[in-house]
């Protein structure tokens, strides 16, 4: 029987990959329902039609999209993913990026559907809320990096345990120095992984290290303690598990997103070919080397927040959001992006730190946050 999808973000990256997955397998998987922005209808439309989907989200460009799509239910507005996500599938795959997709994964996990989730901001904004309602592998990453995690824990004992390992790329900056110069394209110029804009800039200042590390901290209830982070250029080893034997266990693929969205969206099965192998033949090095945490600070801002706690993850990644979006339209120079993300994070701290109840403290303290790093940028350029 073929497995039901619903992908969330259809039109992005990973929403993207996954269709083509589908497309290689279609004995495998039929996609019931699709869900993006709407800032690319055509794209949306074509995927509507070409998978023959019954319902379709958006949130922008309605009119045009149901004009297009007759017969087929088209449900918009700012909760059309909430709505679909919670709608009776195998599996749905959450490809939003940012924090609006916490919405989205709190409705599938309370509807009881299979959560593959691509989308870290769910956990690093709302993990507190997410991970109690969570049932056993009910939640299974994309994120390579914690897709290599699970899969180097199978048939293992959580309290055998010694670390988790996160490996980063370092981004297209890990050998420069002067970093003052930094342009939009430059930035989003990654050396070994096709990504999407926000997470290639992301990538880029190493804030993706810092957000994965919070969502590594919710998704495998280990302490910060045990979690570190190391740069491996070469991007070939997703992750590595360290026991308390010493043995290390590591999982290792070429950079392709192709390999963690099959598995998440196939689990318990692997899906043949879903991306090509290590060529073994072949000779080859891999580097591993510590983060330069003085050049790349977002990692230990990242893992203050998250030791903090309570609301301050959720600011860290709202003041981030804005700030990159503000790099991309050109209003902040590339080394102004994690500076301002500090001081925000120092400006809440004066006070303390709320706890957060449920998704509407997320959402207001989101807004705070974003209106006063709003605020800042427009103080600094003044």
């Amino acid at each position: 029987m073929k497995r039901r999808l619903v992908i969330l973000g259809s039109t992005g990256s990973i929403g993207v990959q996954a269709l083509e997955i589908v497309d290689a397998n279609p004995e495998l998987f039929e996609v019931i329902a699709i869900t993006a922005a709407g800032t690319n209808p055509d794209v949306l439309i074509a995927q509507a039609k070409k998978y023959k989907v019954a319902t379709v989200g958006v949130i922008k460009n309605a009119d045009v999209i149901k004009a297009a799509l007759p017969g087929v239910t088209v449900v918009d507005g700012a909760n059309a993913s909430t709505e679909i996500a919670a709608m009776p599938c195998d599996v749905v795959l959450n490809a939003i990026t940012g924090s609006i997709g916490l919405a989205p994964t709190l409705a599938a996990i309370k509807a009881g559907n299979q959560l593959a989730l691509a989308n870290k901001e769910s956990l690093v904004a709302g993990g507190e809320l997410v991970m109690p309602l969570a049932k056993e592998n009910q939640i299974l990453p994309v994120d390579s990096e914690h897709s290599a995690i699970w899969q180097c824990l199978q048939g293992n004992k959580a309290s055998d345990v010694a670390k988790l390992v996160l490996t980063a790329s370092g981004g297209p900056f890990r050998d420069r120095e002067d970093l003052s110069g930094v342009t939009l394209d430059e930035a989003l110029a990654h050396p070994t992984w096709a990504m999407g804009p926000v997470v290639t800039i992301n990538s880029a200042t190493l804030m993706n290290k810092g957000l994965e590390i919070i969502e590594a901290h919710h998704l495998f209830n280990l302490p910060y303690s045990q979690i570190d982070a190391v740069i491996h250029p070469q991007s070939v080893v997703h992750s590595m598990v360290e026991y308390k034997d010493g043995s290390t266990i590591a999982q290792a693929s070429p950079p392709n997103m192709k390999g963690p969205i099959a598995l998440a969206i196939n689990f318990p099965h692997r899906t043949a070919d879903a991306t090509r192998p290590i060529d073994w033949s072949k000779a080859s090095t891999w580097n591993f080397a510590p983060i330069d945490e003085k050049k790349f600070p977002a990692v230990a801002l990242a893992r203050h927040c998250g030791t903090v706690g309570g609301a301050l993850p959720a600011i860290f990644n709202a003041a981030n959001e804005v700030v990159v979006d503000a790099f991309m339209h050109g209003k902040v120079k590339f080394v102004e992006i994690i500076p301002t993300v500090e001081a925000i994070v120092a400006h809440y701290e004066k006070s303390s730190i709320p706890a957060l109840r449920d998704l509407s403290d997320v959402s207001a303290i989101e807004e705070d946050a974003r209106k006063a790093t709003s605020t800042h940028l427009a103080k600094v350029a003044s």
